[in-house]
């Protein structure tokens, strides 16, 4: 009877918890919403090799490596059953995975991106709960979509892609 009360004295917790499907919590009118995780990125300081790891040792399918000039990175893609994971390359001096590199030689997680339904308007949400965005306007990302990054200080260190889905 000891394992059915402590079940029993547990189960609203876990009902309270399944029961909150918004992912605004708080928040009493969230004009977007976060979708899915697009991706995790991972930035590499010899890009051939970690493709053959995904792709030779792993077994993974892996994209052709494209360049994206405007973002100062080389992109190859990953494909994972549920996500993918973005390999990042510097490209050009003024490379933000230049100086990630720099501070992190063998690499490392770089960030991670989720869709969202409205990038404009998380956008205005998101300036009023002053979470710092690093651009006044979205970019055309690797997908050929808008996407934004939020502040990795205002994100528990974690750097923030959304990208509208």
């Amino acid at each position: 009877s000891g394992v059915l009360t402590r079940l029993q004295t547990s189960a609203p917790a876990i009902r309270t918890l399944s029961s909150s499907n918004s992912l605004c919590q708080n928040i009493p009118s969230c004009l977007w919403k976060l979708g899915r995780l697009n991706h995790v990125a991972i930035a590499v300081p010899d890009l051939e090799k970690a493709q053959s790891l995904y792709r030779d040792v792993l077994g993974a399918q892996v994209s052709e490596t494209v360049p994206l000039p405007e973002h100062g990175v080389y992109t190859v893609f990953v494909e994972l059953g549920n996500t993918k994971l973005e390999l990042l390359h510097p490209l050009g001096e003024k490379s933000p995975i230049a100086s990630f590199l720099q501070k992190n030689k063998t690499g490392g997680m770089h960030h991670i991106c989720i869709e969202v339904d409205d990038i404009k308007v998380a956008m205005t949400e998101l300036k009023k709960k002053r979470i710092r965005i690093l651009s006044e306007e979205p970019k055309i990302g690797a997908h050929g979509k808008p996407v934004i990054f939020l502040h990795p200080k205002d994100c528990h260190g974690v750097l923030v892609e959304l990208e509208q889905a």
